[in-house]
């Protein structure tokens, strides 16, 4: 068979086939019955009533005095859905952030918080945008054996809105939580320093009390942070500095018993404490008054 015979007899036998497919198509009722999309019943278009802005907030307003912050939330969202760049969908998004600060639902009032602040940083509910952020945060802050990434997280959004907004109603809460908040990194620090002081690491030990005494001097932490450094210094033989450890300690915490302490080490090794006003330590407390060492 020639070459052009062969291509005639495969082009009749896909007719031959096709024309057998419309055969079998005919005992159907026509290519609609088998087309998902030809099916013009199926698909109806419904007009849903837009519900007034101000029946959803309220709405959110109602559940939320029920202890439903979830729905609450979810009609908060649905002012913002159906009523975009209205001043209903504005307040919305902060009682959005709200409504899942109230449910323990940190995370999504965060995000909330985040995107108001976005959106409207400069209208009068910007600085509780702000709080709900930093309170979010703080609220998760764990004990000092864990990670200590919320605790910085807080600090800083705390310190943010006394920065930002320093007139704020929310200024003076933020002040005390920002204390806690600088307490917890120093307890950290000293966490972990006296964990490498016990092991004998001293300079392990030196740098996380040095970052106590340099960054968190207001806390309650200093006066053991300068007393260990008094005794990791000592343990290394670097005398100078254990004097002056010592001597900043007497001198911002004369009754301390941790100056005591510190006083009997010195002593036991011939020497008593004196201040080298060129040591970091020295230059760390230089100008800071005992009442705002000890605020925290």
């Amino acid at each position: 068979m020639s070459i052009a015979k062969a291509k005639i007899a495969g082009g009749a036998a896909r007719v031959a086939l096709l024309a057998g497919c419309g055969l079998a198509l005919a005992g159907c009722d026509t290519l609609s019955s088998i087309n998902p999309f030809d099916r013009t019943e199926r698909y109806k278009m419904e007009i849903v009533a837009e519900v007034p802005a101000e029946q959803l907030y309220n709405d959110g307003l109602v559940r939320l005095e029920r202890g439903d912050s979830e729905g609450a939330a979810k009609k908060f969202a649905e002012v913002e859905k159906q009523h975009p760049y209205s001043d209903w969908s504005r307040r919305s998004l902060i009682m959005t952030a709200y409504a899942h600060f109230q449910g323990l639902r940190y995370e999504d009032s965060i995000n909330a918080s985040r995107r108001y602040l976005q959106l409207h940083p400069a209208t009068p509910d910007a600085a509780y945008a702000q709080y709900l952020l930093a309170m979010s945060h703080f609220n998760q802050i764990p004990d000092i054996t864990r990670d200590q990434e919320r605790s910085e997280k807080a600090l800083a959004a705390l310190q943010e809105l006394v920065d930002r907004y320093p007139r704020s109603e929310y200024v003076s809460d933020a002040r005390q939580r920002i204390v806690v908040a600088r307490d917890q990194l120093a307890g950290k620090e000293m966490e972990v320093g006296r964990f490498y002081l016990q092991r004998r690491n001293y300079t392990g030990a030196i740098n996380r009390f040095r970052d106590v005494v340099a960054k968190y001097q207001t806390t309650r932490h200093v006066e053991e942070a300068l007393a260990r450094l008094t005794e990791a210094y000592m343990a290394m033989g670097i005398v100078p500095e254990a004097q002056t450890a010592a001597a900043v300690l007497g001198h911002n915490f004369p009754d301390s018993p941790w100056y005591r302490d510190s006083f009997t080490l010195l002593q036991s090794g011939g020497v008593a404490p004196r201040e080298d006003s060129g040591s970091w330590i020295s230059r760390a407390f230089r100008g800071l008054s005992t009442t705002r060492t000890a605020g925290g």
